[in-house]
């Protein structure tokens, strides 16, 4: 069933940033690494979430992965809109049997209206 799993994070076109609680980058699909190359890309794996980040960002993230462990029904936070890219970003919890915290992940959520045709087959 992993490779389902991963199969559908690697097919996601936006970064997804997969960290334990301890804040150690796990995993990055394709989108993240080609993003993130300037700042490593794939060499970011095994590194902190925390190094890539300024002071203030730090704490932040610090902080929600603590809110993340005070319940189980924490689970998502807001933490900006880039209106430049126009997208929200998200910290999502990762859990074991919807409950133990294991990790979480920074969603992208670009909101520029896909103007394709329904079913438009691109060959």
């Amino acid at each position: 069933m992993n490779e389902y799993f991963k199969s559908i994070i690697d097919s996601d076109n936006t970064s997804i940033v997969i960290c334990n609680t301890e804040h150690e980058i796990i995993y990055m699909n394709l989108a993240a690494v080609n993003n993130y190359e300037k700042r490593g890309g794939a060499a970011l794996i095994g590194k902190s979430m925390l190094d890539c980040h300024n002071s203030d960002s730090r704490r932040k993230i610090v902080e929600v992965v603590e809110w993340f462990k005070k319940s189980a029904d924490n689970n998502r936070i807001f933490t900006f809109c880039n209106e430049k890219q126009n997208k929200d970003v998200y910290i999502i919890a990762l859990r074991s049997e919807g409950k133990t915290l294991i990790g979480y992940y920074e969603r992208h959520e670009y909101r520029t209206r896909d103007n394709d045709a329904p079913y438009t087959y691109n060959n």
